[in-house]
C-alpha cells in the first residue's frame, strides 16, 4: 500500500511518543517537531562530516592528540540549530506538496500549527543562532561556513528543477567537512576536499534509499528524486555510490597520512555500506527507513577509526 492510500496517521513521519511529546511543553512541540528535533538523524548526518573533518585535521598533526573537546560540542550544537534552520525552510518552501502528501501533510506548517510568517521568524532565529556559533572559530571558518547558506537556500527547489535533488543534499549536507578542517587548521587542502567530495557520493546513496519511501507519492505530485530516476536499477547505483565512498575515504586518509587504525574503522564502516546496499528493500518504506537510519553507525564506525589513528 502506498502512503498516498494510508490514513494520515499510519503514513505521518511525524513519531509517535517521541521525547518531544512526552517530555516538551505543549505550546513549544510543533516548533520542535519544524526542527526535527524529534527527528535526530538527520542532525547526525550533518554533524558526523564535521567531526569526521576536525578529527582528521588532529590525526593529520604531528603529534598524537585527540580532538578538540570544544569544537566537538560547538558543532553539535551547530548541527542542531543548522539541521532545524534547513528543515524549517524547507517546510516554508514545500507547504503545498507536503499537505498532499500523507506522509507529510501532518508537519506543522500544512497541517496548520506554525503559520508561514510564523515560521519565517523562527528561522530567522535558528540562523542568527547558528551565526553565533559559526564566530566562536576563525576568520577563514566563518567564511567558509556562511558559504553553505549559497546551498541551503536553493535546495528544495531542486526536486522541481532535477531528477537528482540528491546530488544538490550531497553538496549541502557535507559542506561540514571542510568547516571542520578549516576550524581546526586554519586553511583548506587535499584531505578535507577528499573528505567532502566522499560524502557527496554517501548522501547520494542513503538519500536515494530514503527518497524510495516517497516515489509513488512524487510521482503524482510531480516531485522529481534518484529513487524515480534509478528506479529498479537503484541497487547497483548503490554500491557505485558507496564504492567511490570508500574509495575517497581511503585517499583523504592517505593524503593526511593516518596510520593503520583508520584503515581498519574503514573496513569495518565498508561492511556496513555493503550491508546497506545489498539488503535494503526498495519496496518496503520501512525497511527504507532503517537503512537510511544506520548511516549514523557508519559514520561513527569512521570517526572512531579517524580519532584512533590520531593517537598513534
Amino acid at each position: 500500500m502506498s502512503n498516498h492510500t494510508q490514513s494520515g496517521a499510519d503514513a505521518s513521519d511525524i513519531p509517535r511518543e517521541s521525547w518531544v511529546d512526552r517530555y516538551a511543553p505543549a505550546p513549544s512541540r510543533p516548533w520542535m517537531r519544524l526542527a526535527r528535533l524529534d527527528r535526530p538523524i538527520g542532525t547526525w548526518l550533518l554533524l558526523l562530516p564535521c567531526w569526521w573533518s576536525a578529527a582528521l585535521a588532529t590525526a593529520a598533526g604531528p603529534e598524537p592528540a585527540w580532538p578538540n573537546p570544544w569544537y566537538i560540542l560547538l558543532f553539535g550544537i551547530g548541527a542542531v540549530v543548522m539541521r532545524g534552520a534547513g528543515c524549517t525552510w524547507n517546510d516554508i518552501t514545500d507547504r503545498e506538496f507536503d499537505g498532499q502528501v500523507a506522509r507529510t501533510a501532518t508537519r506543522p506548517i500544512p497541517s496548520g500549527e506554525v503559520t508561514v510568517r510564523g515560521a519565517l521568524i523562527f528561522l530567522v532565529a535558528q540562523l542568527l543562532l547558528g551565526l553565533g556559533i559559526l564566530v566562536s572559530f576563525n576568520n577563514f571558518a566563518i567564511a567558509v561556513g556562511a558559504a553553505s547558506l549559497l546551498l541551503v537556500f536553493p535546495y528544495p527547489f531542486m526536486k522541481r528543477i532535477t531528477w537528482w535533488p540528491q546530488a544538490w543534499l550531497g553538496l549541502t549536507f557535507n559542506w561540514g567537512a571542510l568547516v571542520g578542517w578549516a576550524a581546526v587548521a586554519g586553511s583548506l587542502s587535499a584531505p578535507p576536499l577528499l573528505m567532502y567530495a566522499a560524502g557527496f557520493f554517501w548522501t547520494l546513496g542513503y538519500d536515494t534509499i530514503y527518497a524510495h519511501q516517497d516515489k509513488e507519492d512524487d510521482a503524482l505530485i510531480g516531485v522529481k528524486s534518484t529513487a524515480r530516476k534509478l528506479g529498479k536499477q537503484t541497487r547497483p547505483f548503490l554500491f557505485l555510490f558507496y564504492g567511490i565512498t570508500i574509495g575517497l575515504l581511503a585517499a583523504a586518509g592517505w593524503a593526511g597520512g593516518l596510520a593503520w587504525p583508520y584503515y581498519a574503522g574503514l573496513a569495518a564502516a565498508t561492511l556496513q555500506l555493503a550491508w546497506q546496499a545489498a539488503d535494503v528493500d526498495t519496496e518496503s518504506p520501512q525497511d527504507c527507513l532503517t537503512k537510511f537510519k544506520s548511516n549514523k553507525w557508519f559514520g561513527l564506525i569512521l570517526l572512531a577509526g579517524i580519532i584512533a589513528a590520531g593517537r598513534i
